[in-house]
């Protein structure tokens, strides 16, 4: 007897009809069909009267009214199908939401953006923006300072000991209780949280290593490169290349031949 296979479709239920990217301060609004999914990446932004920070997701359908407080960056996806259109209709009002429930979403829309990716990843952005939409739990208070200071200081804190010093508590206490609140140790969240930094500078294309380094915190570009490595797999031109090929802007291109390998 003849095996069926169930074979699924990806792009019937969410695939990319457009991509836009808001580099600066000039307004722009998203127009057509579907779900708009977005992750501002550095500087504030206004979606209406609604503020958006930095590590921000965007949800919602067009029109879209963005208007950048300064230089800004954000990379947006436009997801249609049958998914991507119920979740729109579900959605209600457009909104920012808080990024830490869907990391992996940045590197998704960098991927589609820079058009290395196919619908299995379109797919996969809808399900880190239905976790992105889900009520965020509100971790005890020790631990969302902590998380508070990892990510306003995560280029020059030292480590978890000095991080213990400055929350009043001490090391062995805050590593527990960090751990079971958030999955791993403080000082596994401050690299993750750091890597992501550098992610974010090597998409620009702009800085070499040793200055990425620096402003993520890290001794130098070789240590940046171990870590770099292993967290993800893959050195940081690696990562840079198979992440966004050709997102760079023209102006910017000079800057590349200035990145170690």
């Amino acid at each position: 007897m003849a095996v069926q296979k169930l074979i699924f479709f990806c792009n019937q239920y969410a695939a990319v009809a457009q991509t836009a990217e808001l580099q600066g301060n000039a307004p722009r609004t998203l127009t057509g069909g579907g779900l708009w999914v977005g992750v501002l990446s550095s500087g504030d932004c206004l979606l209406g009267d609604a503020p958006g920070k930095s590590g921000d997701v965007l949800l919602g359908v067009s029109p879209l009214a963005l208007c950048p407080q300064g230089d800004c960056h954000l990379l947006a996806a436009r997801l249609t199908g049958r998914c991507a259109d119920d979740f729109a209709a579900a959605l209600g009002a457009a909104r920012w939401v808080d990024g830490a429930a869907c990391p992996g979403a940045a590197e998704l829309l960098a991927r589609l953006c820079g058009g290395s990716a196919d619908d299995r990843e379109a797919y996969g952005l809808l399900c880190a923006a239905a976790r992105a939409d889900e009520p965020v739990h509100q971790p005890p208070p020790l631990v969302a300072a902590a998380l508070e200071a990892i990510r306003n200081n995560y280029m020059a804190l030292y480590g978890v000991e000095e991080l213990s010093e400055q929350l009043g508590v001490s090391k062995s206490h805050l590593v527990r209780v960090f751990k079971e609140e958030v999955g791993v140790p403080p000082g596994k969240y401050l690299t993750q949280v750091r890597i992501e930094a550098a992610q974010s500078l090597l998409l620009e294309g702009v800085y070499n290593l040793e200055t990425i380094a620096g402003l993520c915190g890290f001794s130098g570009a070789n240590y940046l490169c171990r870590v770099f490595k292993r967290e993800t797999g893959l050195s940081p031109a690696a990562w840079r290349a198979s992440a966004a090929p050709g997102m760079l802007l023209p102006n910017r291109a000079k800057h590349t031949g200035e990145m170690y390998l």
